[in-house]
């Protein structure tokens, strides 16, 4: 009897030795200011030529799959790598020449949007490309959105009266444009001209290249500790990704992004290291860093369709934390507050902290469909940004100035603590936020 009992004892011991074991890990878990800062200055560092292309974006994710490799995350299902890639496709056209009625239209009046590599139109062609003549008074954007992915051949001549958002558009389409699929066989062709009441004669010639582009996400994933939530997944995102060269100003062309989104991205890998410390979560917890937010959010798009988005019980997105938010330091704002009880869920979590979420007070600016949240959103997730960037006033933000010297290193590193402890609740599987019924209809 007395073995039984000794037995017993020690099992009982082992037990509570190992609770202490994990309680102890649980308390020294914090974030890590050494970390944040290292990251974010890694990220911004010139070296990193703006983390953009097949340069600097894969010195950027070769980094932070290191990161990830360091924290001990595991693998995404599926991969042999902490590098999730996949193919797009870049269009870019090399000439476009359009004449009306004999008169040559200038070059910067003109966008091509083609998955064809040459173009030679005549109005008398059979078939003829669809002719249509957008007038001052028509929608710009409502016209042309449909038209930029091309499912016939299309001539559109746009009345001056919409210069100004032509060049908002020829700026974007600017340098190559990438989409996740390959093009079809279809043009569209625009040009800014006045076409008045006469009959309309047109000539278009134009080449083109289409090539793939191979891209990286960089995913890590700590497992579901509950068997009955393990199945339940909890995002922590930002993208690495940003704008690599521009004009220089004072010599200096690198845009190093240390806000936008060396800071988001700094906070992810902050996250992932003191989750595994803590070593508690009863959900799988996936910590991503997505690639070509800058371009169209190709990254988050691919990474949706690569987990059952039902699964998904809420996407914490971090976009832009380097400086304090108009509500002043240790706040932070979230987008799409009113699309779900997120919010509410971690203001309850931080009760009795001197940290605050607040409402994203920029409604005007639709931030809520302008980050890798929107997909993920759309399809029903939960899926918030966190954000601080007072961005109507921001003169840093795609500038070559977003300097790391420009953060608030100390003020993100409570934003970054606040939303671990924001979290505790959902990465526990004790809450779970609404889910999205109104996210709208995403337009980057």
């Amino acid at each position: 009897m007395k073995s039984i009992i000794f037995i017993v004892v020690l099992a009982c011991s082992a037990f509570t030795g190992l609770g202490q074991k994990k309680a102890k890990a649980s308390e020294a878990a914090a974030i890590s200011a050494a970390t944040v800062e290292r990251v974010a200055k890694t990220l911004a560092a010139d070296a990193m030529q703006g983390r953009a292309g097949q340069v600097g974006g894969v010195l950027a994710a070769k980094f932070l799959a290191a990161e990830f490799n360091r924290i001990g995350l595991d693998k995404f299902p599926g991969l042999t790598s902490f590098e999730q890639t996949f193919t797009a496709y870049e269009t870019r056209t090399t000439a476009l020449y359009v004449m009306l009625n004999n008169v040559p239209v200038a070059k910067e009046k003109t966008v091509l949007v083609t998955g064809q590599p040459h173009l030679n139109w005549a109005e008398d062609d059979d078939p003829a490309p669809r002719v249509i003549v957008l007038g001052a008074e028509a929608n710009f954007n409502k016209a042309i959105r449909p038209l930029l992915e091309p499912t016939e051949n299309t001539v559109v001549f746009i009345d001056p009266a919409h210069q100004e958002a032509f060049t908002r558009l020829s700026r974007h389409l600017q340098g190559g444009q990438l989409q996740s699929q390959k093009p079809g066989p279809f043009s569209t062709v625009l040009a800014v001209v006045a076409v008045g009441n006469n009959p309309i004669h047109y000539r278009i010639a134009a080449n083109t290249t289409v090539r793939p582009v191979e891209m990286r996400n960089v995913v890590g994933v700590l497992p579901g500790q509950n068997p009955e939530r393990a199945e339940e997944t909890v995002v922590f995102s930002a993208h690495y990704d940003h704008l690599g060269f521009l004009p220089a100003v004072a010599g200096d062309s690198i845009a190093n992004g240390a806000d936008d989104d060396a800071s988001g991205t700094s906070a992810v890998v902050a996250l992932a290291e003191y989750f595994k410390k803590k070593n508690d979560n009863a959900r799988t917890l996936v910590f991503v860093a997505f690639t070509a937010e800058e371009i169209g959010g190709f990254g988050s798009q691919y990474f949706s369709r690569q987990l059952p988005p039902q699964k998904v019980a809420a996407m914490f997105n971090i976009e832009m934390i380097g400086k304090p938010a108009k509500f002043g330091p240790k706040t932070a704002f979230i987008t799409g507050y009113d699309k779900s009880d997120f919010g509410k869920i971690l203001q309850r979590n931080l009760a009795g902290s001197p940290f605050r979420f607040e409402p994203d007070p920029y409604p005007e600016q639709q931030l809520f469909y302008r980050s890798d949240n929107a997909t993920l959103a759309r399809l029903g997730v939960p899926a918030h940004t966190i954000s601080t960037d007072q961005i109507p006033t921001d003169k840093l933000y795609h500038t070559v100035d977003d300097e790391v010297e420009s953060l608030d290193l100390k003020n993100m590193a409570a934003v970054i603590s606040a939303i671990a402890e924001s979290a505790t609740s959902i990465v526990a599987g004790q809450d779970t936020p609404t889910r999205i019924t109104n996210a709208g209809s995403i337009v980057r």
